[in-house]
């Protein structure tokens, strides 16, 4: 990482990769960025984007959306040509300057890592991932019952990140609840 500069904030502990710079938008050093969630909430959170490679601060100044993606600008970044050298860039916020989530939603960085139990408290697994399916999203459970070098097929387990299913969320106690068979 590059050094810190006096008076800057360092590379946040609590980076989170929320999206990539696909390019430059107009002539005057804005970029366009495509956000890895279907709501751009957390990169309009932050006035202050750290980009990679290069280990940047961003110290944006305007942003909006624009079709599937983001349009920003930033003070660093004062034409097109530095917009365009920034393209293939990620694009990483604190979690902390995350919106608050609404009673029952949540933020997939916040659930990955969560052990998952049935009702009838057997581990079912570890989320390792989520899926988007259109109209929900999948848990994606490593087992911990199989060898770690097991085929896919058997070392993961789906389920869908749905009422009917998911019972609790208790992300302090980094545990969610399912309506769930070993079996399934």
């Amino acid at each position: 990482m590059s050094e810190a500069v006096p008076g800057e904030p360092a590379w946040p502990a609590d980076a989170v990769e929320v999206g990539r710079i696909i390019g430059a938008w107009g002539i005057k050093g804005a970029v366009k960025v495509v956000p890895y969630a279907s709501d751009a909430k957390a990169l309009f959170s932050s006035r202050r984007w750290f980009i990679q490679p290069g280990d940047r601060l961003l110290k944006i100044t305007g942003a909006r959306e624009q079709g599937d993606a983001v349009v920003a600008t930033a003070q660093e970044v004062p034409d097109r040509n530095a917009a365009e050298a920034l393209k293939g860039a990620r694009v990483f916020v604190a979690r902390s300057s995350f919106p608050t989530p609404a009673e029952g939603e949540y933020y997939w960085v916040d659930l990955i890592g969560l052990e998952v139990f049935n009702r009838e408290g057997a581990l079912l697994g570890i989320v390792s991932d989520l899926l988007s399916t259109g109209p929900h999203s999948v848990l994606r459970l490593r087992r911990t019952d199989v060898p770690a070098d097991a085929p896919p097929e058997v070392a993961e387990r789906l389920i869908p990140f749905v009422d009917a299913y998911v019972d609790q969320v208790d992300l302090p106690g980094r545990r969610i609840t399912v309506d769930w068979g070993l079996d399934y």
